[in-house]
């Protein structure tokens, strides 16, 4: 392995090992919701609780928006990005992708567990908008500091996934 592979395999290593131990310790934290026990009713707190991702998602074109609009990056087709604004679009467009796998695994899983383990959803929801923040800001470092921030969240996504189809297949 390289130098930048070794710095990026620790970088994810402890990205999972961060947010195995942040959604555990909230989940613990965090107050079981007091609902109904419906499939509406658990899909109305997960919809609630995708704004905050959503949030940071807006936030994230936000900055790219006003980046190209005060710069000479304002027509995308003259390829006038600086560093930084190529990296801030970088992360937005990976958001996305990953936004999207969360929010399939986020209704998944509030559909899915026990009543009793609901105060999941706040902690996932939680540990994502910190991993999305840890990989735009590590990406802003130095692309190679991306890879906690983006392991802990497609390890996030694949562990809602796999919970879920577990929870719903037993």
């Amino acid at each position: 392995m390289t130098k930048d592979q070794r710095m990026v395999a620790m970088g994810a290593a402890s990205g999972v090992i961060s947010m195995i131990a942040l959604v555990w310790l909230l989940s613990i934290i965090i107050e079981v919701p007091a609902i109904g026990d419906t499939s509406g009713d658990r899909v109305g707190l997960a919809a609630h609780w995708l704004l905050l991702p959503a949030l940071v998602l807006f936030a994230m074109l936000v900055v790219v928006g006003n980046s190209r609009f005060l710069s000479e990056a304002i027509d995308p087709t003259l390829h006038k990005e600086d560093q930084r604004m190529v990296v801030d679009g970088r992360v937005a467009d990976n958001t996305v992708q990953q936004f999207l796998i969360f929010v399939v695994g986020l209704l998944a899983l509030a559909v899915s567990l026990p009543a009793r383990s609901l105060s999941v959803i706040p902690a996932v929801t939680i540990t994502f908008v910190i991993a999305r923040l840890v990989f735009w800001f590590g990406y802003r470092i130095h692309p190679l500091y991306r890879a906690p921030g983006f392991s802990s969240t497609a390890y996030l996504n694949l562990g809602m996934i796999l919970a879920s189809l577990w929870l719903w297949l037993r």
